[in-house]
């Protein structure tokens, strides 16, 4: 046994929205390796209104399907396994049930610290509604009236260069503080401070007894320098005890977990990808989409640099009723391959919020959620991408971001009729270009991942080069100014036994190359008309090594941006040929 193998297994708990799963690691030959996973419906509105019980059902469901005893007769986690194979070693959970967090924003410069501070908040499950700086040109008192009128649950300060302002920070902070003991005790947020670090003793004592302060690193300690990483790790810890005071059940899964194993599950997924992006060495990054419930999260990485962007507004579950009162109507018209009217989209949006569980049993029904989940995607990514890491958007040309892979979770790709429909869901979605490869989190365990890596970043390693993760296929998308039909690439395609397929691509075509599942090829490209695949430049070919997923290789060369056709029946029509390319019906 390889001595940095400490726990030889880990349960972890992940709370959705929707769906309560208990994820089961465990250690076989010498390697941790995914074993079972138990679900039941999430119970913390009524008629619960406790997570406990979705717990519960969840361990017993992991329970019946293992055969392994994990809760002892009071009801309690038995925690470290026993010598007669009961129990686990190690216990994680994560959580994305509940509403956003009401987040206040305080910061000294509204296109400075206020930037950063908001960039912060977008790291978790957050609903910000309420931000002001000095530059703010409202009175005082219209401003104290708002925050007090507003009753966020948090309130970030941010704002002085290291070493830089005081007086006026300090002068923010007493507009907080009053702010703070003006609202009820019981109701009263908690205050977060991430300035000027040399005041923080200071901060801390000027709010004593008004309200909970909670302190990180300067999130913008130079003017020219952003550094959420520390305040984005105590952020989620914040959210956790939100959570614990604002939800039953949750304070027994932060006691069975502690601090460091108990994250929301953004920030676990996120740190999933930045392990990536830390472990792959490529001078690619690394992307991963967490379309869900509750929120969309995206989540970028490069040389274990992590962006993390979490958009509640683009949740697949209460959040489309605001889409209901015709929010994002036009861009959700543009993915559909149906005929509707906005009444029969208002409708569904609705009834989805409202029972976000419900799968599509209808074409009419599967068209309106794809086309939903593609407006989330692109609008997410929208939002995400002026944050990615500078080294990740310095490597772009013709507006290629280089990702490898694109990892993407939730269970809305899990359920879709196949992995041909998975994919054109992804790449219409996040329009990716140049090379990178889809890889599917089919079970939904990318998060407890993350979370379980605290303990054993071995783990992460090992599951993720597993089979729990189907890789959907190497894709190929040119950048290119052609004419619809115009040549833009030529592939040649040898795989490991000499067999060789050529083709030739299309400006406007979808196509796919065969190769078995995870067998290796060399594809060499040749571009015309200075298509670019990044590789450098544009016009630019060379070979790569590719791996064959379960939809081969696919050749994206229908355009970036995307132009879909604006009349319905050639939509439709465009859709069942690229979905026939890819394998699907």
């Amino acid at each position: 046994m390889t001595a940095i193998i400490d726990a030889e297994s880990i349960l972890v708990i992940d709370v959705g929205s929707v769906t309560t799963r208990a994820i089961l690691f465990e250690v076989a030959d010498d390697r941790y390796r995914f074993i079972a996973m138990g679900t039941a419906n999430t119970t913390a509105i009524a008629p619960f209104k406790n997570i406990g019980e979705g717990v519960r059902l969840a361990l017993d469901d992991l329970q019946r399907v293992t055969g392994r005893v994990l809760i002892d007769s009071r009801q309690q986690l038995i925690i470290p396994a026993a010598s007669d194979g009961t129990g686990v070693d190690r216990f994680a959970a994560t959580i994305s049930a509940g509403a956003p967090l009401k987040v206040a924003v305080v910061g000294l410069l509204e296109d400075v610290s206020g930037e950063s501070a908001r960039r912060l908040v977008q790291t978790t499950y957050s609903d910000l509604i309420y931000t002001f700086s000095l530059t703010d040109h409202r009175k005082a008192d219209a401003r104290l009236n708002m925050l007090v009128r507003s009753r966020p649950d948090l309130i970030v300060v941010a704002g002085g260069t290291d070493g830089g302002a005081s007086k006026s920070l300090m002068a923010l902070l007493e507009s907080v503080g009053l702010a703070c003991y003006l609202i009820p005790e019981l109701e009263r947020p908690d205050v977060f401070f991430v300035g000027n670090s040399e005041l923080a003793d200071q901060v801390s004592a000027s709010l004593e007894g008004i309200a909970a302060v909670h302190v990180a690193a300067n999130i913008r300690p130079t003017l020219d320098l952003e550094r959420l990483e520390g305040a984005q790790a105590a952020l989620a810890k914040i959210m956790g005890q939100l959570r614990v005071e604002k939800m039953s059940g949750v304070d027994d899964l932060k006691i069975w977990a502690g601090d460091e194993g108990f994250l929301p599950t953004a920030a676990a997924f996120g740190r999933v990808v930045r392990f990536l992006s830390s472990f792959l060495r490529d001078k690619k990054g690394v992307l991963g989409v967490d379309v869900g419930a509750s929120a969309t999260a995206i989540a970028a990485a490069i040389d274990g640099e992590l962006a993390l962007g979490v958009y509640p507004q683009y949740g697949l579950g209460s959040p489309l009723r605001k889409w209901a009162d015709g929010w994002l109507f036009d861009e959700i018209s543009n993915w559909l391959t149906v005929e509707i009217t906005e009444d029969q989209l208002r409708e569904y949006l609705f009834i989805k919020s409202k029972h976000p569980a419900t799968i599509p049993v209808t074409p009419e029904e599967f068209a309106i959620e794809m086309a939903v989940v593609r407006t989330a995607l692109q609008e997410a990514l929208k939002k995400a991408r002026p944050g990615f890491p500078a080294q990740l958007l310095s490597l772009s040309a013709s507006g290629l971001l280089p990702f490898e892979p694109i990892l993407a979770t939730g269970s809305v790709f899990s359920r879709s009729p196949g992995p041909a429909h998975t994919a054109l869901t992804l790449l219409d979605g996040l329009q990716p270009a140049g090379i990178t490869t889809l890889v599917l989190d089919q079970n939904h365990i990318a998060p407890s991942i993350g979370a379980a890596a605290v303990f054993n970043p071995l783990l992460a390693v090992q599951v993720m080069d597993s089979s729990s993760f189907l890789n959907l296929g190497t894709v190929i998308a040119p950048v290119v100014n052609a004419r619809p039909g115009q040549p833009v690439l030529k592939l040649n395609l040898v795989n490991d036994n000499g067999q060789e397929t050529q083709a030739i691509v299309k400006q406007g075509s979808l196509e796919m190359l065969s190769l078995p599942y995870g067998q290796k090829a060399r594809l060499s490209i040749q571009p015309f008309h200075r298509a670019d695949i990044g590789m450098g430049a544009p016009g630019r070919g060379g070979s790569v090594t590719v791996k064959g997923g379960v939809l081969g290789v696919i050749i994206d060369a229908r355009g970036r941006p995307l132009r879909l056709p604006k009349e319905i029946h050639k939509r439709q029509e465009a859709y069942k040929k690229w979905i026939w390319s890819l394998g699907g019906h």
